[in-house]
């Protein structure tokens, strides 16, 4: 089944001849940083091998939450959160965005003392964020049959509408001057003296001076045939979204069981609240080590398989020239388009109903998965390359992308520009995966 359908952008038929800043990636990550330096005066191609938010930008939850973030991101985060409030003023589009608070159910007191611990981190940026009771809980969305010990509740999260985000972004972007390029894979990033002079496309030259690589679970693909090692790996998340329905809750809510919150068409996107598949691929064991730390903490929320894609990722060309057809612009990998598992979904309208009984009578629309890369820390790369200057990531957002991703983008754009960065960047440099730095997933408690 495919996945669901972005609002369709018209990628540009001709290609720059030179631009300040090539950007690698149309997601939510890429249009954000070209949205910010367009904006800033820099002429900016984004380069998308596909379509414009085709793979996970438009296939993720669709929440903007501060809620349970790791520490690290909570500064970017909060603002992020200021910039939605204004965003589709901003776009002059609809992205859908609306502050509704998100709920995090806690199954025992453990849960509720971690999420007591870790609401503290908010403390400095002003944001509400409060424990309820059980019945507390249960009211705040009138016919719920929620259980669990209590829940934790941010008033300030919201949600918006993957299928309208990084388009809108986009569009508004080349409003502002920016070439949007779609079915234009970037195949190499030419250097003269060491620093970045020019990337080469599936259909020609673009001379720049920065290239910012926001390719998302393909970005370790990219950069490994430049010979930078970014550590990332993939998972695979499963949703499926319903047919309008009247009566259901209002606000998001996350259980162990399922993750839900409201569409704009009147719909819910739902999916598991913990449990992502990890696909089994060459590089799972070429990562292990760094991902140790990670798997103790959180391996019970993941669910290992032996698929295809083990072969599929083993034969796939690591190195490439210019002159040659990269994975990219293969037809499968355009957009992929990973099949969602029977075993992830099919419980999950059934749990969301014991919930709340207002969604008994709902139907099925669509099933989708998409894939998320994670770092092993869990946080993303926001950085220059110091070994190549000029070049820049925005990548390995671990499954925080969507909401974070307008800040992260002004974040990419800040050190792009040399203005000061909006939020201190330290955490996001590409040089911890080698510097010694102790990297692992911070929980907050």
């Amino acid at each position: 089944m495919p996945g669901p359908t972005p609002v369709h952008v018209q990628g540009d038929p001709e290609l720059p001849e030179k631009v300040d800043v090539v950007v690698i990636g149309g997601g939510i990550i890429g249009s954000s940083t070209a949205l910010e330096l367009a904006e800033a005066g820099y002429s900016v191609a984004v380069c998308e091998k596909g379509g414009i938010g085709h793979e996970q930008s438009s296939r993720n939850w669709g929440w903007v939450r501060i809620t349970r973030r790791d520490p690290r991101e909570i500064p970017l985060m909060a603002e992020s959160l200021r910039l939605w409030k204004t965003i589709d003023e901003r776009l002059g589009r609809s992205t859908g965005y609306r502050t509704t608070g998100i709920t995090f159910v806690c199954k025992n007191e453990k849960m509720v003392e971690n999420y007591r611990n870790w609401k503290r981190h908010l403390e400095p940026f002003q944001i509400k964020s409060e424990i309820l009771s059980p019945q507390e809980m249960r009211d705040l969305n009138p016919g719920s049959q929620l259980t669990g010990a209590g829940a934790l509740h941010t008033p300030a999260d919201g949600r918006a509408e993957p299928q309208k985000a990084a388009p809108a972004i986009a569009e508004a972007a080349r409003d502002r001057g920016a070439h949007i390029l779609t079915k234009c894979a970037v195949r190499t990033v030419e250097t003269e003296g060491g620093r970045v002079s020019g990337v080469v496309t599936e259909r020609g030259p673009i001379r720049c001076s920065s290239v910012v690589l926001a390719g998302g679970a393909w970005s370790n693909l990219f950069a490994g045939n430049m010979g930078i090692d970014l550590p990332a790996l993939g998972v695979v998340s499963h949703v499926l979204r319903t047919e309008p329905i009247e009566g259901g809750p209002k606000e998001a809510t996350w259980t162990n069981d399922f993750a839900i919150r409201k569409r704009e068409d009147g719909g819910y996107t739902i999916s598991r609240g913990a449990g992502t598949t990890v696909d089994i691929v060459p590089n799972s064991f070429r990562y292990a080590a760094k991902y140790l730390r990670a798997l103790k903490m959180q391996g019970r929320e993941l669910h290992f398989r032996i698929s295809e894609q083990f072969l599929r990722e083993a034969r796939r060309a690591k190195k490439w020239s210019s002159s040659e057809v990269t994975p990219f612009e293969e037809d499968e990998n355009r957009i992929f388009d990973p099949m969602p598992s029977p075993k992830m979904v099919n419980s999950l309208l059934a749990n969301a109903s014991a919930a709340f009984p207002a969604l008994k009578d709902a139907k099925v629309a669509q099933k989708w998965a998409g894939c998320i890369d994670v770092t092993p820390d869990a946080i993303p790369v926001i950085s220059e390359v110091k070994a190549t200057p000029g070049l820049y990531m925005a990548t390995g957002f671990s499954g925080h992308g969507f909401g974070i991703g307008p800040a992260a983008g002004g974040l990419m754009a800040d050190l792009v520009t040399g203005r000061t960065p909006r939020v201190d960047p330290k955490e996001f440099r590409f040089s911890r995966f080698t510097d010694g730095s102790r990297i692992a997933p911070d929980l907050g408690y």
